[in-house]
């Protein structure tokens, strides 16, 4: 790895001096430029000399917003430099979607084995979607999750012969749209008394005979989400 400069945003005295060490010892080809601990500091100390890379702290002074406005800012006045958020906020996982959206390179989370010159390399020579260990760990849980409900669903289509009709007439249902609202999609070439019809027809699909007494549509959407043809997650209505 090639020599660079860095600048440090933390918003905590012992954790900036424990990052530093960190470039100091394991990192020997990085040069603190310097540091900040407040946005007010950030600015003109980069507007001075511009780093190779950017580690910042999403956290400073209580606001858990400063730090994605600084990276999205910077991505814009600076589009060459490296950004490598460096985060003790491993709660508050809309951060990390807002900060990466902003531009940044990768997060690193405070937990596990904290920053190491593999990330830092990894950024330099140019890499996105840099993780350590931790977060690396919740984006595989996730993934995992997801592939599972995906299954599930398809699986639940092929069991209850869901068609596209079936499972657009069951998702407005959901958004709460009216019979008569669902008629005039573009993609729903029917009328009321059809709908009506094919709302008889799910309710036979969807239930055992002894529970179809008395399913009216709110009934009979929650028994889609029970069976997981419908993903409370992925609900979005069609052009009308």
């Amino acid at each position: 790895m090639e020599n660079f400069k860095v600048i440090i945003v933390e918003d905590v005295k012992l954790e900036l001096k424990g990052t530093e060490e960190i470039f100091r010892h394991d990192i020997p080809e990085a040069e603190v430029i310097g540091t900040a601990m407040t946005e007010a500091e950030f600015w003109p100390l980069i507007e001075k000399q511009v780093p190779d890379l950017l580690l910042l702290d999403l956290g400073l002074g209580g606001s858990t917003t400063i730090g994605v406005e600084i990276c999205r800012q910077v991505r814009v006045k600076y589009p060459q430099l490296h950004v490598l958020i460096f985060t003790g906020e491993i709660i508050n996982e809309r951060l990390w979607v807002d900060v990466l959206e902003a531009g940044a390179d990768g997060i690193i989370l405070k937990s596990g084995e904290l920053l190491t010159k593999t990330d830092v390399q990894s950024v330099m020579e140019g890499k996105r979607m840099v993780f350590n260990q931790p977060i690396l760990e919740k984006i595989i849980d996730r993934f995992k999750k997801s592939v599972l409900l995906d299954q599930r669903r398809q699986e639940a289509l092929i069991s209850y012969d869901i068609d596209e009709y079936d499972e657009r007439f069951l998702r407005h249902l959901a958004l709460g749209y009216t019979k008569d609202m669902i008629t005039n999609l573009k993609s729903m070439p029917f009328g009321v008394k059809t709908l009506e019809k094919k709302q008889i027809d799910l309710i036979q699909r969807l239930f055992q005979p002894s529970e179809r007494s008395g399913v009216n549509a709110t009934r009979l959407v929650t028994r889609a989400f029970q069976l997981g043809i419908l993903d409370v997650n992925n609900l979005e209505p069609d052009d009308e």
